[in-house]
């Protein structure tokens, strides 16, 4: 089959990938495994901070709901290519933030929660569709459009708490981004083959990871100096 060469897509990209190549479909297996088990893990996730915020329960379901959605989302985009997912990957690349997260919810500690959660891995899944957009296939290309519009809303959510929060929970903030942010980085780093099979560049997809977290923490309402020196425990 021909690469798919004359579509065009945002963002000056002229060519697209071989959605039907073998390499593709083996890299693509571990990417839409890893966007299903993190829509899952949101989800789960979810529900967990509604558990610690009872009177919050019901927004925080409806956020849960929409991440199911895109889970099932997700996995049609992989029966589309004739591609099965590969879960068993998936589950142990979200096993250092899915224990992480465990620890923070057992403890109460819902700031670490909401880092993890609704700052970090909404950051990283934004910043990754954003960038998967220019170069998926025509149906998956529409479902992940949908599924960053309700993304912003998430991360919305985190962002709200954190800021009417800040006063009394910053010192939590920097412990739990001290311990979390590296591990994004190395997240990154082990799937940047597979990214590469899909023509998403690691360096742009760090770059604008680090955007959209940095843009959450401005507005959270931390000043410059303290963003740099959060920023900083990503290069650990």
């Amino acid at each position: 089959m021909p690469t798919l060469e004359t579509t065009q897509v945002s963002g000056a990209i002229d060519t697209l990938p071989d959605f039907t190549s073998e390499q593709y479909k083996d890299a693509y297996s571990r990417i839409n495994a890893i966007v299903i088990e993190g829509e899952k893990e949101a989800y789960n996730n979810y529900l967990s901070l509604g558990q610690l915020i009872p009177d919050k329960a019901d927004e925080l379901k409806k956020l849960a709901i929409m991440e199911m959605k895109h889970m099932k989302g997700f996995t049609a985009c992989g029966k589309n290519l004739g591609v099965t997912a590969d879960m068993v990957f998936a589950k142990e690349f979200f096993s250092p933030l899915h224990g992480n997260f465990q620890k923070a919810f057992k403890e109460e500690k819902l700031t670490t929660c909401f880092l993890i959660q609704a700052i970090l891995i909404e950051a990283f899944a934004i910043s990754a569709y954003h960038v998967y957009i220019r170069v998926a296939d025509p149906f998956a290309r529409k479902i992940t459009e949908n599924v960053v519009k309700d993304e912003y809303l998430h991360l919305n959510y985190g962002q709200e708490w954190l800021k009417a929060n800040l006063a009394s929970c910053k010192d939590e903030l920097m412990k739990a981004n001290k311990e979390n942010l590296p591990l994004i980085k190395s997240m990154l780093d082990q799937v940047a083959d597979d990214a590469g099979s899909l023509e998403m560049d690691k360096e742009e997809l760090m770059e604008e990871f680090m955007i959209a977290y940095q843009d959450s923490l401005l507005e959270i309402g931390l000043d410059s100096r303290e963003i740099a020196r959060m920023a900083l425990a990503a290069l650990v």
